[in-house]
């Protein structure tokens, strides 16, 4: 049983001493005098300090390994050097086993510690059970309950034992399993359950494959086809199924384990580890598809839009093009009217001389209607009449909407609508509700009214109606019951109750004060100290930020940085030193110095482990980051598909790649020389675009980077050139909502307190949310001298006090919205801070939000004033723009390397699901810190086995000097 969890070597090292850290050597093996005096009862020196050793080792480690001589060097030397002994008389310690079991038993009961007998693995038997309810890997269950044991100072068994409790566990938890879901397993039920896994000759693949399959476009056949899952999902129960009796975990690793598995193999498995998998795979999947129908919904109407959009921008050019020949003839008519010297009697006779009738004529017959208040957008949308209703009716029909009462005209509009596709009707009842058009689109439905066109009037109707819907889900407006994504807003935040045990602590955390008339106070006076340093800047007038005469702000560009030339030497000499490595051998030598590919777990908890697993791992890395794919790696390294697809299929994904990028991370951050590029406090983002090959949901057309689709990936780089989050998002969607995702969800060590970011990460939201989690934005902003900036008091009074700053501050904040709504910004901020929602979803729905949105507004009336602090900042200070500066060329550096490596098939993105994309977007993250691991690493080597070479020469100046590599494979 063992050796199927660990393999030989690992088996030996959960036996022996680890490696021990200067901390673990002075927290356990610093002795106190009581400690001394118990140990000196031992008498010869051979017996006490084999004693103090294992009289450290068992609060270390849990248990003594057998071998006590084998104890690290320092820590011997550490325990001897406090006992006065040499270490030499360690030596034949332990010979007779009785002796170091009997001084075991007597450290035992002088420290505290037990033995493991029946009660105490009675009780590690629960433990462990809790525990594999909620994880499935036995090597987790088993550091688990090791960690379980020593803060219960029991004394650890043999690893066999130990691996036979997790064994033991594992199957008491799959019969837990079966037992907590057993109620919703009926006799009709079940039999449904096993069809999943049959073939269906309609969908030429199983129930269950069809389910977890994904859209690959938005289109109305996509919109349909998803509809019918959930129908069909909907027609086994699976939107109330209540899963609730098994842990979050637990539901989660069953339904990876679904997805992951053929149905063959379910076929295979017992009823009793079958079922709770498929009944746990139905519940996501109701919650999933009804996400991927209101999707599909708002990407299919959109692109519609969009098209209509195109085409208006074409017909509004058609139409300047026909109104330069009116212009001109009415610059010839103009003289002449204006010309007082002509009787009124002759003008028309001299126009229609000087001009000719056949040209006025022409003029007359082109003659363009006036537009209305949208320049015919919807006009033209309305020509996708036919195309939109081919997937509204169903959306309408499957899904239910609700909102709060400002939304209450339009869930009644669409229950009218929902009415006239199930009855066929055709025109819109008298009291249909308008509210929700738009002023720019009213017009459209007055003119048909006034026509009595009920055709048209009931196109115009619909079409404002479903536009309205989108923007509602956009916004959170209007939300779906039982969504993940499109829930109530109110559910992604702490309950009132909720907060009231967190907000104490919040406020500590971030430094923020509950109460809004101490809190608000403060970020006045940060708002005048800036705009005092601001007002000396402009006082000077002469300077790269100065105002012109006519009182605007004017910045000059930032003079590009003179690179010392002991840093070009040091960087050239570094780069003909380092060795010509491929790839692979790459990520060999960093796993034996990190073991990031220990990270990589099976999904299904399996943990027998092949001698050939890592190379098949590092296989897929290279294949899927080079974007050769899991084909062409096969055909270039020689193993075969199917195991590097079964090795990317059940080991690859999300967490194990996150795991592994933390691994690579936390060893590049500890390394010496990383220090010298920066503390890790400072970290920016950005997009980067990669075009692809086939349909997919994520991909969007965009002329300026792709010929056809592409998508982009958003990247997280600390100021150490380490990446350390990833992200695809669609390339046409706003950055900013992606800026704080990784920032909140740091795992790794780096201590991040400031992010840089475009233009494109720049939103009164983030400034606002930033600085409420604790967190400074420091954008480089286009075209910062236009922007609004925002004062706290009278225009007359800041104008008085900051003569030259003072008329930048155009608009007054409104501080008493955001006094009214303090403690809810802060409930807000916390439920993000604590991983209560995502702050990509958020933030998109606040963004998104109208006027009527109290705390939408209140956000952002905080967020301008922190925008005021901010560019009054970055204006007064050369240095911090050059510093923000710097970091966004780290990500550029970081983006080239990223091109450099994913070179195969012109870098075109072939796999089309966003799981996939995300995968393989993760996997180029990795195999980039690898490499950049490695470059910090040799830099480092050579200054010390160098000495006397320029490598040696690192100065405060070496920043200069970069990680990033040129290319080499």
């Amino acid at each position: 049983m063992a050796t199927r969890v660990f393999s030989d070597e690992e088996l030996e090292a959960l036996r022996s001493f680890p490696t021990i850290g200067k901390d673990e050597l002075i927290r356990y093996f610093t002795l106190t005098p009581a400690d001394e005096a118990f140990l000196r009862k031992f008498r010869r020196a051979q017996n006490v300090l084999g004693a103090a050793v294992q009289l450290s080792a068992l609060p270390w480690l849990g248990f003594v390994p057998d071998d006590v001589p084998a104890a690290p060097p320092a820590a011997v030397g550490r325990l001897a050097r406090q006992l006065g002994l040499a270490v030499a008389d360690l030596a034949g310690y332990g010979e007779r086993e009785q002796t170091r079991t009997d001084h075991l038993r007597e450290i035992a009961e002088y420290l505290g510690w037990k033995p493991a007998k029946t009660l105490e693995l009675k009780e590690l038997d629960e433990f462990l059970l809790a525990r594999a309810m909620e994880h499935d890997a036995p090597s987790l269950l088993f550091r688990l309950g090791c960690e379980y044991l020593r803060s219960a100072k029991v004394i650890r068994p043999g690893v066999v034992s130990l691996l036979e409790k997790v064994a033991t566990a594992r199957e008491a938890a799959e019969r837990e399993t079966h037992a907590r879901v057993a109620h919703l397993l009926g006799p009709e039920r079940a039999p449904a359950l096993d069809g999943l896994l049959v073939f269906d000759a309609k969908l030429r693949s199983s129930r269950l494959h069809w389910l977890v399959t994904g859209p690959v476009q938005a289109s109305p056949a996509s919109v349909g086809g998803e509809v019918e899952k959930l129908r069909f999902l909907r027609g086994l129960g699976a939107d109330t199924l209540d899963m609730s009796p098994l842990p979050a975990e637990r539901r989660r690793y069953l339904a990876q384990i679904g997805r992951r598995l053929a149905a063959q193999a379910l076929v295979r498995r017992e009823p009793n580890r079958r079922h709770p998998i498929l009944l746990t795979l139905l519940a996501q999947s109701s919650v999933d598809v009804l996400d991927s129908v209101v999707q599909l919904f708002d990407q299919t109407l959109s692109g519609s839009e969009s098209r209509a959009r195109i085409k208006l921008r074409e017909v509004l050019a058609e139409r300047a093009k026909l109104s330069e020949d009116r212009l001109a003839l009415l610059e010839e008519i103009l003289p002449v009217l204006a010309d007082a010297g002509i009787p009124d009697e002759a003008v028309g006779t001299l126009l229609r001389g000087k001009i000719g009738m056949s040209r006025l004529r022409a003029a007359h017959a082109g003659a363009t209607v006036r537009l209305p208040k949208d320049h015919g957008h919807l006009a033209l949308l309305e020509g996708s009449y036919t195309y939109i209703r081919q997937f509204a009716p169903k959306v309408l029909e499957a899904v239910r909407f609700a909102g709060g009462t400002d939304a209450q005209p339009l869930i009644e509009a669409l229950t009218i609508l929902r009415e006239l596709n199930a009855t066929g009707a055709r025109n819109v009842p008298d009291n249909a509700p308008t509210l929700f058009v738009l002023a720019r689109w009213q017009g459209y439905l007055d003119e048909a009214a006034a026509r009595g066109d009920a055709t048209a009037y009931r196109h115009y109707w619909e079409l404002c109606t479903l536009l309205a819907l989108r923007d509602g889900l956009r916004s959170g407006d209007v939300f779906v019951p039982g969504s993940r994504r499109y829930d109530n807003p109110a559910a992604y935040l702490f309950k009132p109750a909720q907060w009231e045990t967190h907000r104490a602590e919040f406020c500590r955390l971030v430094g923020k004060s509950p109460d809004a008339s101490q809190a608000l106070p403060l970020v006045m006076d940060e708002l005048d100290e800036a705009l005092t340093d601001l007002e000396e800047v402009l006082g000077r007038g002469d300077g790269p930020v100065r105002l012109n005469e006519a009182g605007e702000l004017v910045i000059s560009p930032l003079r590009a940085e003179d690179i010392p030339s002991e840093a070009e030497e040091l960087h050239g000499e570094l780069e003909r030193m380092l060795p010509n490595v491929p790839i692979a051998s790459l990520l060999v030598e960093m796993d034996r110095h990190t073991g990031f590919l220990d990270c990589f777990v099976h999904a299904g908890g399996k943990q027998a482990r092949s001698p050939q697993l890592k190379r098949n791992l590092i296989a897929c890395l290279i294949g899927l980051s080079t974007n050769l794919g899991l084909h062409g790696m096969a055909a270039s390294c020689g193993i075969p598909y199917d195991v590097l697809a079964w090795t990317a299929e059940w080991y690859i994904r999300d967490e194990t790649l996150r795991e592994a990028n933390i691994c690579l991370v936390n060893y590049h951050h500890k390394l010496p020389v990383t220090a010298m590029f920066g503390s890790g406090t400072l970290s920016s983002s950005d997009g980067q675009r990669f075009p692809t090959r086939g349909k997919s949901i994520t991909s969007r057309h965009l002329n300026k980077y792709f010929v056809s689709e592409g998508i982009s990936t958003y990247t997280h780089v600390s100021d150490q050139h380490s990446t350390f989050g990833t992200k695809v998002i669609v390339a046409t969607h706003r950055e900013a909502h992606y800026v704080l995702d990784e920032i909140l969800g740091n795992a790794t060590d780096l201590p991040i307190t400031e992010h840089a970011t475009d233009t494109h990460g720049v939103t009164l939201v983030n400034f606002g949310l930033f600085d409420l989690v604790g967190k400074q934005l420091s954008p480089r902003i286009r075209d910062l001298g236009k922007i609004t900036l925002y004062r706290t008091g009278a225009k007359a009074e800041c104008e008085e006090r900051f003569p030259k700053a003072g008329p930048l501050l155009t608009k007054k904040a409104n501080l008493d919205l955001v006094a009214d709504h303090w403690d809810d910004l802060l409930r807000l901020a916390g439920s993000l801070k604590y991983g209560h929602a995502t702050a990509s979803l958020i933030v998109g729905k606040l963004s998104a939000s109208s006027r009527q949105n109290a705390l939408a507004a209140a956000l952002k009336e905080y967020g301008a004033i922190r925008r005021t602090i901010y560019a009054a900042k970055y204006l007064s200070d050369e240095g911090y723009r050059r510093k923000i500066a710097r970091q966004l060329n780290r990500g550029e550096s970081l983006h080239a390397l990223r091109r450099q490596l994913h070179y195969a098939r012109e870098g075109k993105v072939t796999r089309r699901q966003p799981e996939q994309q995300n995968e393989q977007a993760w996997c180029l993250t990795v195999v980039t810190n690898a490499v950049v691991c490695w470059h910090t690493e040799y830099m480092g080597a050579w200054p010390s086995a160098n000495c006397a070479g320029p490598a040696a020469r690192w100065t405060p100046r070496s920043w200069h000097t970069s990680p990033r590599p040129a290319a080499r494979w």
